[in-house]
Formats: C-alpha cells, structure tokens, sequence
C-alpha cells in the first residue's frame, strides 16, 4: 500500500487522529484498490457516527426535519467519496469530491444551526465542525491530486488540456 498521505494505512484510528490541519495528498505511488483505503472515505464515517449520535437525543430528536437533513448530508459525504472512486476515472471521482465537500459543508452550515437553536453545546459543536472542517481538506487536497494526474482508468495524460487550446488557437489564426 501507498505511503502518500491521503492514503490510510491499516491502522484506522490511528490514522485518523494523525489529521491535524491540511492534509494534502502528495503522491500516490502505488494504485489504491479501494475507497476503504482512503482518508477522505475513513474520516468520514466518523463524521456520520458523530452527527448520528449527535441527533440521537432531545431536544433535537424532535426536530425530524432538521435530524433528517444533517444525516443525509453527513451520509452523502461517504456515500460519493465511495461512489466516485468506483466511477473509473479521475474526473468523475473529482466530481463527487466536490460533491462530498459540499456535503461536509452542509454538515457545518446546520451545526450552526443547531447551536443557535440550543440543540448542541459549544463542546459537541466545536468537536463536530473541525471534524467537517478536516474531512472538507482532506477531500480537497485529494481532489488537487486528481486534478493534477493521469487518469488512472484510462491513462489519459491531463496534457489534452495543453493541447487542446493550442489546436483551437491555430485555427482561430486562418480567419
């Protein structure tokens, strides 16, 4: 397995408490096989397990639209990191990592709502949003890696990019 950060190692928690501040990927030597090797995927069901325990007691237990909407978020951050690493190819995976990143910021934007609303105490919120903030970069710096390689499915070089616009521009220079 790949020494890079952005990828775990077999011990799970001690991996993730090793996340403190930006964790960018840096270059992933060997092919991950799956999304369970990933930091992006292994931090987010903490931050799932968290709002679901979080969620769990009132007085927002009973609030079932607002527990509805933070679980899903929360979930939809794991769900497309998985779901985008089994798309095949570094520009899917890179979509759904936005995705997730959005997700997570979602997760954020309602633990606000939560402490406003008296639903949380300032430790569980503070605990829970640097949860969503790491996962946010983590999920960002693994989406800079995907943006600066090779297509791992395909092996299409991200040199089209660079091709591209020099085609264009010669047949802008006829007219």
């Amino acid at each position: 397995m790949a020494a890079a950060a952005g990828v775990v190692r077999a011990d799970r928690s001690r991996r993730l408490s090793r996340h403190d501040g930006l964790v960018v990927v840096a270059e992933m030597k060997g092919r991950v096989g799956r999304f369970e090797d990933l930091d992006a995927w292994q931090v987010s069901p903490r931050l799932t397990n968290e709002i679901y325990s979080l969620t769990r007691l009132p007085p927002v237990s009973r609030d079932f639209g607002f527990v509805d909407q933070i679980r899903r978020a929360a979930v939809s951050v794991m769900n497309n990191v998985a779901e985008g690493f089994e798309r095949g190819s570094n520009k899917e995976f890179a979509k759904f990592l936005f995705i997730a990143r959005g997700s997570s910021g979602e997760v954020r934007s309602m633990l606000y709502l939560a402490m406003d609303q008296g639903y949380v105490d300032e430790a569980a919120f503070e605990s829970c949003k640097e949860l969503c903030v790491r996962t946010s970069q983590i999920l960002w710096g693994l989406i800079k890696h995907l943006q600066k390689n090779t297509d791992w499915r395909t092996g299409l070089a991200v040199s089209l990019m660079i091709i591209a616009p020099r085609i264009l521009l010669s047949h802008l220079h006829r007219f």
